[in-house]
């Protein structure tokens, strides 16, 4: 059967469910975080931990950034290593999820503002898997990818994120990777393990209260908010995700962060929950 077929005949894979799922926005920071045991990853550890155990998950990776909307739909997605000058540890980590074909369907369906096209040639890049073998280390729930059209505006992908909001729904779980201050250019090796620039620091609070009071429209305007936010988003790829998480969020819900701390001076590792 073809993709289009697919779509045409596809009927909601998963059921309806009461409980909305939370949806996240996680700094994944370095790829060493994949075979780490820190501070961040415990706390990706407690965030799967407090949640409802998903029937699926799906990322929004800041490390796949393409022409067109693609959404994985595999039977067993790959582990891509998309890195280079790693200790070999890091290399030889496969994670073995497995993907959902009908549901990476579902969710091309879904999409009115965009067309989403079944990718077959991709798989979990490190946005992904160095996050998810902590949270779900028996790789026994279906993880998804869905990539980042680079043509698109900062508006167009939050509404995006508000056409896939029937997911919360069905128990899938939506996590957004990236970073809020990716400048990778003006890191110092100096404060690896922790401490950030003046303008860091400034970007990230300035990020945390707009998320806090819910000012979806300055962020998404994120170019306008100050100076510091060009130094702080020289490229969009590792913001993009969160606006993702925020497209997905209903009024009012709670919003909570996680990981806040700046690292290698030009980089934070804070993250969001919503609900």
């Amino acid at each position: 059967m073809s993709d289009l077929s697919i779509l045409k005949t596809l009927s909601s894979t998963l059921p309806v469910e009461e409980q909305l799922m939370p949806v996240l926005f996680i700094g994944h920071g370095s790829p060493m975080n994949g075979i780490e045991d820190n501070e961040f990853t415990q706390a990706w550890i407690e965030q799967a931990q407090s949640i409802p155990v998903p029937k699926a998950v799906v990322v929004i990776s800041a490390h796949w950034f393409t022409r067109g909307t693609f959404v994985t739909a595999m039977d067993f997605p790959p582990t891509i290593h998309d890195f280079g000058g790693f200790p070999q540890p890091l290399f030889n980590v496969e994670y073995p999820a497995p993907g959902d074909v009908q549901l990476a369907a579902e969710i091309a369906a879904m999409a009115t503002t965009t067309p989403i096209e079944l990718a077959h040639d991709w798989g979990l890049d490190h946005g992904a898997w160095t996050v998810i073998r902590h949270m779900y280390p028996n790789a026994d729930i279906p993880v998804l990818q869905l990539s980042m059209d680079y043509t698109k505006n900062p508006a167009e992908h939050y509404a995006l994120a508000k056409e896939l909001y029937s997911l919360r729904k069905k128990g899938v779980l939506i996590m957004g990777s990236g970073n809020m201050v990716h400048n990778l250019r003006m890191m110092s090796w100096e404060m690896i393990n922790g401490g950030g620039y003046d303008w860091a620091l400034e970007m990230n609070e300035q990020f945390k209260n707009l998320i806090l009071n819910e000012e979806h429209e300055r962020l998404i305007d994120y170019k306008n908010i100050n100076r510091a936010a060009m130094n702080a988003i020289p490229t969009p790829e590792h913001y993009l995700p969160l606006l993702y998480t925020l497209g997905l969020q209903k009024s009012g819900e709670n919003i909570s962060v996680f990981n806040d701390k700046a690292v290698a001076g030009s980089l934070t590792m804070t993250s969001v929950r919503i609900g």
